[in-house]
């Protein structure tokens, strides 16, 4: 939705399915060490909200969502689109003067499912550390009772009961049932290459259904694996049956990824640019165009688009990936800083000119693209004085910044005014389209 949520905007929420008191055990144990304490918190508003109608609640507006939780409206956002990424939660809204949303509410994943799952599993390891995963583990366990002395005596349906003629029609379209949301990912990995690559004596017809290929763009997905590395995962995960091993493959995964990352596994990072701090959409300059590039795009793949052939190191990408968890960066001041350092600095992307940069920018409070931006150029701008006042002429400084010194295009004076070319506006629109 390009609208932006306001405090008066109604809502009202909808189970369509069967919340226990063991699912609430699960939010907090199992969700909540990848979403974060705000988006459980929302997640049991929402369901308070059904507690006078177990199915639909009376409506609201989001003022109540804000009071009742103490929290801004742009966190709430943020908690809630954490819960749509996870399943949790799915959103529809109707556009009117006061807009009109609907929040329909999943049940979790089971704790097998979640702890088979190729993402949520992995991460969920990787933040809490061994010790309390396996604690969880343990607490989800079944306990094991030998029944090996025992007789199995239990009556079959047919012996206790025995049917006899009626003319009810049972209509049971909208009954209550347990539903668990999905984790909808784009696609990673070209599937008519990866396939073709393999021999077809390799493997059986039934190889790569549904559930494998899914397996497979979840697991490129948390490992960040490309095309041609995950053809070779794949091969050495084929079992005598011409079929993949799953557990296999999620195996060699995971030791290619730690091998890269020196035993470390991967974590969640809110991706893209908050909705809260855009820029209002409608100014058609170069600059408006540049900017909303930086809001709309991953960190990893605006610094994937400056790469014309390979991608980029897991070097690099821990650079972002430290970025944004540790350092606490927006997505899109990430971009900006991306932008910069690689014009700058002759094209590479050095942690110790990245970190630099990076924590005065932080200690800056730095959160919008724009700012960023402003940072940048009065950054440069201090630099430029320091190094005019170590040459003895002005025109000996500007002889050598006309040979060495390049600029990232938004420090020109004059591109607010400058209409964006049409190769430009090719070019922007095939990065948005492509990411």
């Amino acid at each position: 939705m390009n609208g932006k949520l306001l405090p008066a905007d109604t809502y009202i929420v909808v189970n369509r399915t069967i919340l226990s008191i063991e699912d609430k055990k699960k939010i907090t144990m199992l969700y909540q060490p990848i979403i974060g304490h705000t988006a459980v918190s929302l997640y049991l508003t929402l369901i308070d909200d059904l507690e006078k109608s177990e199915f639909m609640s009376e409506e609201q507006t989001h003022h109540h969502l804000v009071s009742t939780m103490q929290l801004k409206l742009n966190d709430i956002i943020i908690a809630r689109e954490k819960l749509e990424a996870v399943g949790l939660l799915k959103t529809y809204v109707k556009e009117e003067n006061v807009n009109n949303y609907v929040y329909v509410l999943y049940s979790p994943l089971s704790a097998n499912d979640f702890f088979s799952h190729p993402i949520l599993s992995v991460v969920l390891y990787n933040n809490l550390g061994k010790k309390e995963f396996d604690k969880l583990i343990n607490y989800f366990k079944v306990p094991k009772i030998n029944l090996k002395d025992y007789k199995d005596v239990t009556a079959n349906f047919s012996q206790v009961f025995n049917i006899t003629s009626g003319n009810i029609i049972i209509n049971n379209d909208n009954v209550v049932k347990k539903n668990t949301g999905t984790l909808n990912l784009d696609d990673k990995i070209d599937f008519d290459l990866l396939i073709s690559s393999i021999p077809k004596k390799m493997v059986s017809d039934k190889c790569f259904n549904d559930e494998v290929k899914s397996l497979i763009n979840a697991l490129a997905f948390t490992y960040n694996i490309d095309d041609l590395n995950m053809q070779g995962l794949v091969r050495n995960s084929i079992n005598e049956k011409g079929l993949i091993d799953k557990t296999e493959l999620s195996k060699n995964c995971r030791n290619f990824y730690e091998f890269d990352n020196a035993g470390k596994l991967p974590t969640l990072i809110y991706s893209k640019q908050p909705d809260y701090l855009k820029n209002p959409q409608g100014d058609s300059s170069k600059r408006a165009k540049m900017i909303y590039t930086f809001e709309n795009v991953t960190p990893l793949d605006y610094l994937r688009s400056k790469y014309k052939t390979g991608e980029p190191t897991m070097r690099e990408l821990q650079i972002i990936e430290d970025l944004m968890v540790k350092q606490k960066m927006k997505p899109g001041v990430v971009n900006v800083l991306i932008s910069y350092v690689l014009k700058v600095n002759n094209n590479k992307f050095t942690r110790s000119y990245v970190e630099t940069v990076a924590s005065q920018w932080c200690r800056l409070n730095i959160e919008t693209v724009e700012d960023a931006m402003a940072a940048a150029e009065k950054e440069h701008k201090k630099i430029k004085k320091l190094m005019e006042s170590k040459v003895k002429t002005p025109t000996t400084y500007q002889k050598s910044q006309n040979k060495s010194e390049e600029l990232p295009i938004w420090f020109e004076k004059n591109i607010e005014k400058q209409e964006i070319s049409k190769e430009e506006q090719e070019e922007l629109d095939n990065l948005l389209k492509e990411f």
